[in-house]
């Protein structure tokens, strides 16, 4: 099953399935975010809307994207904000998103499905204001090492989502070749994770006022 199309199915029970890793992404957008004030910002990969309320609260104004239809249907059911506006894109071509035009870029657990960081990094560059946030919250590679994706329930079968596995260092090294410093970087366990590796890998990376010119 492609991503997309295990996402449309998906979309259906996202919401209502236990899913601790999804709970948790919530919580650590909160705790990074909920402190900053925007005036545009740009969800990459919003599903079904979990995190965009949120977005909505500090951002003047919120562009969500996904590719999943059914996702965005979902979305629009459940954010009704006058200033958030979703967008069907793939984020693996360039985004329908102006030069220089957001000062907050959220990512969530997204980039696992997603082979090529650097493309990622490079549109954020080019969206992102100089000194604008780019945020990103993942599965941690140590569960990923461990067999571990994204996954859901159907007919008492298991439905795994084609995933691809980035290592700490791949992110650090995307950001510091696409003129990103990281501010900031977390580690994050459930509360039912006792004992257990990291859950998610949280990075709140600032895109450069300066640039060097050597």
């Amino acid at each position: 099953m492609s991503i997309r199309s295990a996402y449309d199915n998906w979309s259906a029970t996202y919401d209502t399935d236990e899913n601790l890793t999804r709970d948790l992404d919530c919580t650590v957008t909160r705790e990074t975010l909920m402190g900053l004030k925007f005036k545009s910002a740009i969800e990459l990969g919003c599903g079904t809307g979990k995190n965009t309320l949120l977005l909505a609260q500090i951002a003047d104004k919120v562009y969500a994207i996904d590719f999943s239809d059914s996702m965005l249907e979902k979305a629009k059911e459940k954010v009704n904000s006058p200033n958030v506006t979703f967008i069907k894109g793939d984020l693996t071509q360039p985004w329908n998103c102006s030069s220089d035009s957001a000062d907050l870029i959220s990512c969530n657990l997204v980039l696992e499905h997603i082979e090529d960081l650097s493309f990622i990094f490079s549109e954020a560059d080019r969206v992102l204001v100089k000194g604008g946030y780019f945020f990103i919250c993942e599965l941690h590679p140590f569960r990923q090492y461990r067999g571990t994706q994204a996954n859901f329930q159907r007919n008492s079968e298991t439905i795994e989502i084609p995933a691809f596995v980035h290592h700490i260092s791949d992110f650090l090294n995307a950001g510091k070749n696409h003129n990103f410093l990281l501010e900031d970087f977390q580690e994050w366990w459930h509360e039912n994770d006792k004992a257990r590796s990291p859950r998610l890998a949280s990075f709140l990376f600032r895109k450069r006022t300066t640039y060097s010119t050597d």
